[in-house]
């Protein structure tokens, strides 16, 4: 059955062409929209009363497992590096995780996207100890929301074969029944081997690697140390940058011939603003990469409006962006997603918007309002795949309130072991 909305100010996320009119919504994986002059009797109708109706957002990188991370102990002692940042905090929270705090920080991550206006989330995903089964429990938590996915497993020598071996066997499992991607940490932690294997797993499935590049610079150092090359040009030797909708996660640190390699590649870069300014990793420059660029928030959050932001204004102090490139990168996720033939992130995802704008909004200046102001709190509801999963402060599709007890009580178990 079609979902309807009532008299909606509809904007077109491509284009940016605003219509008021009635919106047929299709329901299900992969259904459109249509304008309407009539609503049939007896249908199920959002009156939207001139409000802002435009495709909802999707978090491009994202680590769910961080979720219960928030106020979590400090670690022994202050990080003096990245590096020391990942083995103090990250590594030693992802080591801890069991299927019960996996599946709580998928679940509260959901209801904080849905809430965000935001649909669809790529995942990178590490529990060393807990990998068998862990993508099932992310995927079947997020959909019990209403959030669509395309996840992956971390691939790591980091924690040993065993640890590597569980990756592995997790990750040929979950794309054997779900659309994904194959997951490697950073060249630093993956081995020739593992990397051969990363990709001939890719290739068997039709997709590609997501991956983080030159996060920090000592991700470069070591691949040249210890192979010769840069860590572009390691993936390009194995095959890598050529699979289909390969990921590559920041890309802060590359050279002016890994940027052509990326650009003159299939693969796609993907954005994290908050994260490389919270570890103090340097500023994005997108030049040289070709406009295959998206943003996520890895891990930071699901706010995909305040990413967006955070982004905008950090262009202004590496050669400028303006709104419209910012608002393109916001966007450019739905046509990777689209590229590899992902279900879940239609044209019937939508976010309404509360949106009392103290100025006119046109199609050539809504980028700047994208930038400048909007936010989460104009979200009045959220639709995935032609249902309405969130409406005036309500998660509809579950407990809310309960999920983020529960998550309570395992953020305690967790830190207790940190």
């Amino acid at each position: 059955m079609s979902l309807f909305l009532r008299d909606a100010t509809h904007i077109n996320w491509r284009t940016l062409a605003i219509t008021r009119s009635h919106i047929k919504v299709e329901s299900g994986p992969g259904g459109g929209i249509s304008f309407v002059d009539a609503i049939p009797a007896g249908a199920e109708v959002l009156d939207c009363a001139g409000q802002l109706v435009t495709r909802s957002f999707v978090n491009g990188h994202h680590h769910i497992y961080s979720a219960l991370a928030r106020g979590m102990p400090p670690p022994a002692r202050q990080p003096r590096s990245f590096n020391e940042i990942l083995e103090l905090i990250w590594w030693n929270l992802d080591k801890r995780l069991d299927h019960d705090m996996i599946r709580a920080s998928a679940l509260v991550s959901a209801i904080e996207a849905v809430r965000c206006g935001c649909t669809f989330i790529i995942d990178h995903h590490a529990s060393p100890n807990a990998a068998e089964g862990s993508l099932g429990i992310i995927a079947e938590a997020l959909e019990s929301v209403g959030v669509g996915h395309l996840l992956c497993y971390e691939l790591s020598d980091r924690d040993g074969p065993r640890s590597r071996e569980a990756g592995l066997a997790e990750s040929k499992h979950h794309l054997e029944h779900h659309r994904g991607l194959v997951g490697l940490h950073a060249s630093f932690t993956v081995s020739d081997e593992l990397l051969e294997q990363a990709v001939e797993i890719a290739r068997r499935h039709d997709t590609g690697v997501h991956i983080h590049v030159a996060e920090a610079e000592s991700d470069e150092e070591h691949c040249r140390r210890t192979y010769g090359c840069s860590v572009a040009e390691r993936l390009h030797r194995a095959g890598a940058l050529d699979l289909t909708g390969t990921l590559l996660a920041h890309a802060l640190h590359v050279d002016d011939a890994e940027r052509e390699l990326i650009r003159s590649s299939g693969a796609w870069v993907v954005h994290n603003t908050q994260s490389n300014q919270n570890n103090n990793v340097g500023s994005f420059d997108p030049g040289g990469l070709g406009d295959r660029i998206f943003i996520g928030t890895d891990g930071m959050h699901n706010d995909m409006a305040e990413a967006a932001r955070a982004m905008y204004l950090e262009g202004q102090t590496v050669g400028g962006l303006a709104p419209m490139q910012a608002y393109t990168r916001l966007r450019r996720v739905h046509d990777y997603l689209d590229s590899l033939r992902v279900t879940g992130d239609a044209e019937n995802n939508l976010v309404v918007l509360d949106y009392p704008s103290p100025t006119p909004i046109t199609e050539q200046n809504w980028p700047a309002h994208v930038v400048y102001g909007l936010s989460s709190r104009h979200v009045r509801a959220t639709i995935s795949s032609g249902r309405v999963v969130y409406r005036d402060g309500r998660v509809l599709q579950t407990d809310a309130e309960q999920i983020t007890a529960m998550a309570n009580e395992q953020a305690k178990r967790l830190w207790k072991l940190l």
